[in-house]
């Protein structure tokens, strides 16, 4: 800081303790936001969870059952849902769902639905194609969409027009993790019977399992999707409050190290006009 004066130290200063009252304010933000995101997430387990079970019971119960949402394909077309952000300043919150979803889509013929404003710019400047930009600001997606998003896609699997779907979401892990991940969502897996799980739970589908099946699968699927924009949300809220907080605290540091530049070129202010005083009687 030689040759720069206490009035320039102060001006630099000053504009510091702004820029911090504007992070903190940020961070309590995004903290009071992250506490309804988290009680979201855990509103929204129950619900897959029961249509998780149901299907797994019609797929394990029914070894002659068939499906062509359990058909896998051999083609190279594939859909991703990819959720990001509306805004940055979060860290590497948007960067990391991108990066990864590029990384996936290498060599293949992929189509994408993304939803957030930062992966409609994202995907738009790699010319990646769109299926629709309609959901462009995420905060107003709601459960409604998700379900809509889930029949549209479920129909377009049947079609054949893609052979695989996949959403990409960031898991909320806890408050200072969130990790970026991918779900397959089309077609879906068989899993296989435990052996000790020899007898049945005796449930009757009217009219029957098949149908059932085809008609829940949507809307198991729309639950999934509400599930990771929930997680997406929360951890979005996690990375910004933990940025905002780092941000807070250089502020601080950069703060106490222009306050004490400040002191000692006020010091040497005041020493240099006490020696000409001093010369000059």
């Amino acid at each position: 800081m030689a040759g720069v004066s206490t009035k320039e130290i102060k001006n630099r200063i000053r504009s510091m303790e702004s820029t911090r009252q504007i992070t903190k304010a940020m961070e309590m933000v995004a903290a009071s936001k992250l506490r309804r995101a988290q009680a979201q997430v855990l509103n929204s387990r129950p619900y897959f969870e029961i249509l998780s079970d149901t299907i797994s019971d019609i797929v394990a119960t029914n070894r002659e059952f068939s499906s062509p949402y359990l058909k896998a394909r051999s083609g190279n077309r594939v859909m991703y849902i990819v959720i990001a952000g509306d805004r940055g300043l979060a860290g590497g919150y948007n960067s990391n769902i991108l990066k990864l979803v590029q990384s996936r889509i290498q060599d293949k013929e992929a189509t994408v639905l993304p939803i957030g404003k930062k992966a409609v710019d994202y995907f738009k400047s790699h010319n990646v194609p769109a299926l629709t930009e309609q959901y462009a600001e995420a905060a107003d997606v709601g459960i409604g969409d998700c379900f809509s998003i889930a029949k549209q896609l479920s129909r377009a699997f049947l079609a054949g027009e893609y052979d695989e779907i996949h959403v990409a979401y960031t898991n909320f892990v806890s408050v200072l993790s969130q990790v970026p991940d991918t779900r397959k969502l089309l077609p879906l897996v068989r899993e296989e019977v435990a052996k000790d799980s020899g007898s049945t739970n005796g449930i009757e589908y009217e009219p029957d399992s098949e149908e059932v099946f085809a008609a829940i699968v949507p809307e198991y699927l729309g639950g999934i999707l509400y599930g990771a924009i929930c997680e997406s949300r929360a951890a979005e809220q996690a990375a910004r409050r933990s940025a905002m907080d780092s941000a807070t605290q250089n502020a601080d540091d950069m703060i106490a190290d222009l306050s004490l530049k400040f002191n000692r070129a006020r010091q040497a202010a005041i020493t240099q006009e006490i020696t000409e005083i001093v010369a000059g009687s």
